[in-house]
């Protein structure tokens, strides 16, 4: 790999820290050369510390590692994205990241939709949420739902009708996503097991 560590005066690139699983930024560090080189022999990530002025390997006080997965270098070849493994919080402060987020899996609008679906459960009105509604009703009509609408993405799947296969798709995974909630489950819970059998 070819990092233009002179690019700067000091010597020091920035190291973009990201956990390998969830995909979020942890955090950001600096790497100079001989930071890189002990990062890969050691997988363990280390930094440049520039108030301390000498190499930190991150948790080496706290036993908070960063285990090394992959480093790519940007296009600039001046700026690396660290894909990492954490051991505990990232941040001196106790959090997970940085910016004091959470570190756990978001799968972009899928996960707002969890979140609605959870408020409707536990917040609405079931005379004017459907969801909430569902819920009311109990699981056994939620898992009825389910089988109605798989019926009906295998039905459309035969028809050469793509919007109307797309939207009964739609109503299939959302019905899912309330009865995984009805079984006290996440969408998480189920790629956990496609990720342990596709080990």
């Amino acid at each position: 790999m070819n990092i233009d560590f002179n690019k700067n005066k000091d010597g020091l690139v920035p190291a973009i820290i990201q956990d390998a699983i969830t995909k979020n930024v942890l955090m950001l560090g600096y790497m100079n050369e001989e930071a890189y080189n002990k990062t890969v022999q050691t997988e363990k990530v280390t930094f440049y510390s520039r108030t301390k002025e000498r190499l930190w390997t991150k948790g080496e006080e706290s036993g908070n590692f960063l285990n090394l997965v992959d480093i790519k270098n940007d296009c600039d070849n001046d700026t690396l994205l660290v894909s990492v493994n954490p051991v505990g919080p990232t941040c001196h402060t106790g959090t997970a990241t940085c910016w004091g987020e959470e570190n756990k899996t978001n799968f972009g609008f899928l996960s707002n939709l969890e979140a609605v679906i959870t408020d409707r459960k536990l917040n609405a009105d079931k005379e004017k949420s459907y969801v909430a509604s569902l819920f009311e009703k109990g699981i056994n009509k939620i898992a009825q739902k389910v089988g109605e609408e798989a019926v009906e993405v295998v039905i459309e799947a035969k028809d050469a009708n793509d919007d109307l296969f797309l939207n009964e798709s739609a109503d299939l995974l959302f019905h899912y996503l309330i009865l995984l909630q009805a079984k006290n489950y996440t969408l998480d819970d189920v790629v956990k097991v496609l990720k342990n059998r596709h080990k």
